[in-house]
């Protein structure tokens, strides 16, 4: 799913928030989200998962087309862990237990 589906999906599921509003709601709580991570704070959303960065340490590796060494620099990487109640619904542990995850995934979402 896209940003800009996301932002059509939420304004058809609900009729009172037009889709610009839809639009600034999903804006915010992204730009909210980053600028916690940049600040160095890990953010938890309880039944879904927790977002934070991982220290990544300078390393030397090797350009593919000339086989020469490279130096890559240290840098953080945006990381993501899903929560126990999502990584059940995806499993089908929880509620449509009946469809694999293979049928699930070719289904339409809800």
């Amino acid at each position: 799913m896209t940003k800009s589906e996301l932002i059509a999906r939420l304004a058809q599921r609900y009729p009172q928030l037009v889709a610009k509003d839809a639009e600034y709601a999903v804006k915010m709580i992204l730009d909210a989200m980053t600028q916690s991570l940049l600040s160095g704070h890990r953010i938890e959303i309880r039944g879904f998962g927790s977002f934070g960065l991982n220290y990544r340490p300078p390393r030397t590796g090797r350009n593919p087309k000339s086989g020469e060494k490279v130096h890559v620099p240290e840098k953080y990487v945006p990381h993501f862990k899903a929560g126990k109640e999502l990584r059940e619904r995806v499993d089908g542990t929880e509620g449509d237990a009946s469809a694999s995850p293979q049928e699930r995934a070719s289904q339409p979402a809800r």
